[in-house]
């Protein structure tokens, strides 16, 4: 079988090689910092899917004496057609020299056999300095590509597109932190046309990493579903014995269970997103989501979170409600309290949200205490009533998941998850919006899913991903 080909990333200190090295490796551990120097050896970063290296990106230091290294070059050689060799010696006469350490770090994978990927910041003139190392990386006889990843607001793009074009096989912008997955495969196939050894192996990458990605959706599609079922059926119970019967009054119950009942579901869905960062490698991200702030009017269970997330009547009516479903449907549990965990019920809030949604009676979680039996009681809190509390976290989780998927593993930022201000959701299709409201009813009801029933969910939350994809499309 061939050998995964081999990318030696080289360039300047601190002009984005690291992070070229993180998105197509898929790996956000690589550190990445503002500070030249953040490099100092050689790091070996394979891609693998399914168990099955598909290649490696070798992130290395950047040049730091290009200008002195091409002198000693020019002369130790005596034609053109030992230029491969002569750098080979170099590096093996200077392995240890404190003068030329990252150049020798940076070298030696290529004359090992690695491919060239040069990494320019296309915010920065083009200056003596990098015609040295293109020289060099000429001289080393690999397959090449340059890559512009601008950095700073400056542009000198076309400057550096005439310049590198005199030295690489093939040039391209490449922006690390935002560079869409189809650019990715595009590099891939470039390096495939410039070394035939290599063609067949990247071609089976490109093909690996679309498989994988259409893989990914689908077991997200399914991690969302599962999270949808536990969320929408869970139950909040408390056993007491008859001596806690006469301690604990029946609003200090239910505040008791509601509080239990909020962290949960608060838990459950925290659960959802760190399991879609974990399958999309992302295992490093800095995230920023209303739920987070457990007081704020903005959490999860807030009548903000509904309006920018709940759907309309006239949706949950071609979902498969009658009339008569439709009015009873009312305000979803979200609208218990904004500052949650306090007690509070702000019933106001919850009228006055209600009567502005549907205007009819609320099918809120209920609190049952059951009769003293053995002198025991059972007080329970939940499942959910209200289907647009699926809604909004079914509309939340597809959310986070379209920033997941098309995040690069380069990207360090926060990651900050706004409301929509349209609901994608009316522009699905109508056997999905059915299969999903029909998931909720029986959730709600604590009739466990089939497996045939889990299986339809499924497929219709990943139509509802498709239809938010595009949705988001549209609005670029």
């Amino acid at each position: 079988m061939t050998t995964a080909p081999v990318f030696a990333v080289v360039g300047h200190p601190n002009k984005g090689k690291s992070s070229v090295v993180a998105t197509l490796s898929q790996n956000d551990a690589i550190a990445i910092a503002l500070e030249p120097g953040t490099t100092r050896a050689r790091q070996d970063y394979p891609l693998t899917v399914d168990g099955q290296k598909l290649y490696t990106l070798v992130d290395t230091p950047g040049f730091q004496r290009p200008r002195r290294v091409l002198q000693w070059l020019e002369a130790h050689s005596i034609s053109a057609s030992d230029h491969p060799e002569t750098v080979r010696a170099f590096v093996l006469q200077h392995r240890g020299d404190d003068r030329f350490v990252d150049e020798c770090e940076l070298l030696a994978p290529i004359v090992e056999g690695a491919g060239i990927i040069y990494v320019v910041d296309g915010s920065v003139p083009y200056s003596a300095e990098h015609e040295a190392e293109m020289t060099i990386l000429r001289w080393t006889g690999r397959p090449s590509l340059a890559l512009i990843n601008s950095i700073g607001e400056d542009d000198y793009s076309d400057t550096w597109q005439s310049a590198l074009g005199q030295f690489f096989q093939v040039v391209r912008k490449f922006d690390a932190v935002r560079a869409p997955f189809e650019q990715h495969l595009s590099l891939l196939r470039a390096f495939g046309q410039l070394e035939p050894d290599w063609e067949e192996p990247l071609e089976r990458a490109t093909r690996f990493l679309s498989e994988q990605r259409h893989q990914r959706r689908h077991q997200s599609a399914g991690l969302i579903a599962r999270a949808l079922e536990d969320l929408m059926s869970y139950q909040e119970k408390r056993t007491l014995t008859l001596n806690q019967v006469a301690e604990t009054s029946d609003a200090s119950l239910a505040e008791t269970l509601r509080d239990r009942w909020y962290r949960h579901q608060r838990k459950r869905e925290q659960t959802l997103r760190i399991d879609i960062e974990h399958l999309y490698q992302h295992q490093r991200i800095r995230r920023q989501e209303a739920e987070l702030q457990w007081h704020s009017q903005h959490d999860l269970f807030s009548e903000d979170t509904r309006k920018h997330w709940a759907v309309s009547k006239r949706y949950l009516a071609t979902a498969g409600f009658g009339a008569g479903a439709v009015g009873g449907a009312g305000i979803d549990a979200i609208t218990l309290g904004s500052s949650l965990g306090t007690g509070a019920l702000v019933g106001g809030l919850i009228g006055a949200a209600g009567s502005y949604f549907y205007g009819d009676r609320l099918l809120l979680p209920a609190l049952n205490i059951g009769p003293l039996k053995d002198g025991l009681k059972t007080a329970s809190f939940g499942p959910v009533q209200d289907s647009q509390f699926g809604y909004v976290v079914l509309g939340r989780a597809v959310d986070h998941w379209w920033h997941i998927s098309h995040r690069n593993h380069a990207g360090r930022e926060l990651l900050e998850l706004e409301p929509a201000d349209h609901h994608w959701l009316e522009q699905l299709d109508k056997t999905s919006r059915r299969e999903i409201q029909r998931a909720f009813d029986r959730c709600r009801k604590q009739r466990p899913l089939t497996h045939q029933q889990r299986e339809n969910l499924t497929a219709a939350i990943e139509q509802a991903m498709s239809a938010y994809d595009d949705w988001r499309l549209n609005r670029a």
